[in-house]
């Protein structure tokens, strides 16, 4: 079990919980005020209270790297963003441009692909006027909310037939 296993479980169980926790907070307010401000396009950008229990996150156990198992093998790229939740972000970059055959050499004939996912994430931005501590923002003094964002990124590498063109 990698320490990268272990860092993309987490990440996955805690864009769950955000999800879960925010439809929780949508869908009743729980006593806690909404706030709701008109975007462009006419749409309201609403904001709700979010608790995160990093106790709630048990990673599981178990788990084999498949990056170097793979006939598509790939690498991790990692990016930090401190204005994240969570910060570190790992995307898998395919290491060749075919497939390895049952010798271990590669196949041009077969084609390496990332797969792609989609995923939640917070995005720490400075809170507007007329918004502060009740609008998600956490203690005295601190200016700023979460917005939740989606992000593509590839999380591993698959081998698919190439694709071909009919020209006529």
């Amino acid at each position: 079990f990698t320490s990268w296993g272990l860092m993309m479980m987490m990440m996955m169980m805690m864009m769950m919980a955000v999800v879960l926790v925010t439809d929780a907070a949508v869908g009743k307010s729980g006593g806690h005020s909404k706030h709701r401000k008109p975007v462009d396009g006419g749409a309201a950008l609403e904001t709700v209270p979010l608790q995160i229990d990093p106790d709630a996150l048990v990673p599981p156990r178990n788990l084999r790297p498949l990056q170097n198992a793979s006939i598509s093998p790939w690498t991790y790229n990692i990016s930090r963003d401190d204005s994240l939740v969570p910060p570190m972000l790992s995307e898998a970059r395919c290491l060749l441009r075919g497939c390895l055959d049952s010798d271990g050499k590669e196949d041009l004939s077969l084609e390496s692909r990332p797969i792609m996912h989609q995923v939640l994430l917070l995005r720490r931005v400075k809170a507007g006027p007329g918004l502060g501590a009740g609008s998600g923002a956490v203690g005295a003094g601190h200016n700023f909310h979460f917005r939740l964002e989606s992000r593509l990124i590839a999380v591993g590498c698959t081998c698919v037939r190439p694709t071909v063109q009919q020209q006529d």
